[in-house]
C-alpha cells in the first residue's frame, strides 16, 4: 500500500497563546488512536517553533546556515502524519477528519504527498 505524508501548515502568528485546548488534544487523541488501530497511521508529531529551526541553503556552491525565527515565513510546516493508505481518497478522508477535529478560530491547511518509493 502506498503511504502519504501530510503536512499541516499553520500560521505561526495566528497561533492560540495558550496552544491547543485540553479538549482538541482530547479529541485529536481519540482520532490517532483509531487511526492506529486501523493500521494506517505509521507516524506523527508536531514541530518545534521555527524560532527553534534552522534553514540550510544550497545555492551558487555555497551552503548558508540560517537559525530561527524566520520572520519572511507567513505558513510553516507545524507537524506531519505519516499514513497508510490503499489510495489518495483514503487518505484525503483521514485528512479530513483531523481537521475537523481542530476549533473553529484554527486556520490550519494540509499538505498530502504520496512518499516515492524505490
Amino acid at each position: 500500500m502506498p503511504r502519504y505524508l501530510t503536512m499541516v501548515r499553520v500560521n505561526e502568528n495566528e497561533m492560540p497563546a495558550g496552544g491547543p485546548s485540553p479538549e482538541l488534544m482530547e479529541r485529536m487523541g481519540k482520532l490517532i488512536e483509531e487511526m492506529t488501530k486501523a493500521g494506517v497511521l505509521l507516524d506523527t508529531n508536531g514541530l518545534t517553533p521555527t524560532s527553534q529551526g534552522t534553514r540550510v541553503t544550497w545555492s551558487g556552491g555555497k551552503l548558508t546556515v540560517i537559525d530561527g525565527p524566520f520572520t519572511e515565513s507567513k505558513e510553516v510546516v507545524g507537524g506531519y502524519a505519516i499514513i497508510q493508505a490503499k489510495d489518495k481518497a483514503e487518505v484525503l478522508e483521514w485528512t479530513k477528519r483531523f481537521l475537523q477535529v481542530h476549533e473553529e478560530h484554527w486556520n490550519i491547511t494540509s499538505e498530502i504527498r504520496e512518499i516515492a518509493e524505490g
